[in-house]
């Protein structure tokens, strides 16, 4: 059963709020990219930057915990930092820091277009997560189309990301890379918000539940059926024939005396 107005609205305000979140988060988010490509870009020195982007990391993580805030994203990007910083030491490249972004990018890329076909469309699945729905937005054929439109502006947003990385990563312009690396976050959150606003131009006044017609009695409860009408009330099975007692002495015969 799709779930109630009500909850939908809950829905909507979780959503907007978790979007917030992300915008606020994007400063803590970028800090090591950004801290990177700034170093290199001034010393032309791979270690010295390696080392400040950690620092970002690992500030951004205490930050969080100190604030007491949930540190599991700020976790993840110092491990995701960790990961560029390996790659970036062995190969020698400051390139190669901003590989695994790439990667990321390639694999939304070709996996949105997949499980939109597959009824699937990424916004979905994202806002499902968000608000605690989890699938059931999958039956209603309207809010998957309206899922879909959504998801084709976050596709997009990679996409245009991807575009103007990739070229810059083959020919190793490592401070332009990490230039537009800086707002891959941002590119993120707004393309998510103006899905967002898409999904809700393409769904309208829709609600998978429907409301009960203004002729129901105030006491309907919510799953009747009223497609003939209201309910009626049912009152106590009424015997179709003459109701013959079990108890002998209401007999319908005469009683024989004995002779």
């Amino acid at each position: 059963m799709d779930p109630p107005a009500h909850e939908q609205a809950g829905g909507v305000d979780a959503v907007r709020a978790a979007v917030r979140s992300r915008l606020r988060g994007t400063v803590t988010d970028i800090a090591p990219v950004f801290g990177f490509t700034l170093t290199f870009a001034l010393t032309h020195r791979l270690g010295v930057a390696l080392t400040l982007a950690f620092t970002a990391g690992a500030a951004g993580f205490v930050h969080r915990l100190v604030r007491k805030e949930p540190v599991g994203r700020a976790l993840g990007i110092l491990g995701f930092v960790c990961v560029q910083g390996a790659l970036a030491a062995r190969t020698g490249q400051a390139t190669s820091f901003f590989l695994p972004h790439l990667v990321l990018h390639c694999v939304m890329a070709v996996s949105a277009p997949v499980l939109i076909l597959l009824g699937w469309p990424p916004l979905g699945v994202l806002v499902g997560l968000l608000t605690g729905e989890r699938t059931a937005w999958r039956r209603c054929a309207v809010r998957r189309r309206a899922f879909t439109k959504g998801s084709l502006v976050l596709f997009a947003g990679n996409v245009l990301m991807l575009t103007i990385q990739l070229p810059l990563y083959l020919s190793g312009q490592a401070v332009a890379l990490g230039s537009v690396d800086v707002f891959g976050p941002l590119v993120f959150a707004l393309g998510a918000l103006l899905g967002w606003r898409v999904y809700r131009r393409a769904l309208g006044d829709h609600r998978c539940d429907a409301p009960l017609p203004a002729n129901a009695p105030a006491n309907a409860p919510a799953n009747a059926d009223l497609s003939n009408g209201p309910a009626r009330a049912t009152g106590p099975a009424r015997a179709t024939g003459p109701a013959r007692p079990a108890d002998p002495a209401h007999a319908t015969d005469p009683v024989r005396t004995p002779d």
